[in-house]
C-alpha cells in the first residue's frame, strides 16, 4: 500500500474516530488499555453476545497511532464471532511482530505493516489489542462445528 495512503487512513481514524462512545448499558464489558510511558489511555466497552461481537465502543485520550489503531481494530472485529476476532488478532500481531500473516485478513489494519521499524509506535497501534483481548479470553472459545 501507498505510503501516502497509510498515512490518509491513520489521520482519518485520529480526526474520525469511528465508534467512539460509551457502552449503552451494562451489557458491555468495560476493560482499560494504558502505556505507562505517554498519554494513551483508552477503555473498551465490548458487547458480545452468543458468541458474536454485537458492538465495541471506545473512550479515552490518546495519540494519532492508538487511536486510530483502536477506531480500525473496532471496525474490523464487530459482527465476527469470538473465534474470528481472535484469528484477526493473532494476525495482527504476527504482523507487527515481523511474522508470517495474511494481509487479506487485516484490512485496513494493514497500514500498520512497518509500525515494527519504530518500537515505540509499535506499543501504541498494539495497545487496543491488549484490552480487546483480555475481554475475549473471559469467554470461551466459539463450538467448532
Amino acid at each position: 500500500m501507498d505510503e501516502n495512503i497509510k498515512r490518509e487512513i491513520i489521520l482519518d481514524h485520529y480526526q474520525n474516530p469511528r465508534h467512539r462512545g460509551l457502552g449503552e448499558d451494562d451489557t458491555y464489558k468495560k476493560v482499560n488499555s494504558n502505556n505507562e510511558s505517554c498519554i494513551d489511555n483508552i477503555d473498551l466497552y465490548v458487547k458480545i453476545e452468543n458468541d458474536l461481537i454485537k458492538d465495541i465502543q471506545f473512550n479515552g485520550e490518546a495519540c494519532a497511532i492508538s487511536t486510530s489503531s483502536t477506531s480500525i481494530m473496532i471496525e474490523n472485529l464487530i459482527g465476527k464471532t469470538i473465534a474470528e476476532a481472535k484469528k484477526y488478532i493473532n494476525n495482527f500481531e504476527n504482523m507487527v511482530n515481523e511474522k508470517e500473516y495474511d494481509e487479506n485478513l487485516l484490512q485496513e489494519g494493514i497500514v500498520y505493516q512497518d509500525i515494527y521499524k519504530q518500537n515505540n509506535r509499535k506499543t501504541c497501534a498494539t495497545l487496543p489489542y491488549v484490552g480487546i483481548k483480555k475481554i475475549l479470553d473471559t469467554y470461551p472459545e466459539e463450538r467448532e462445528k
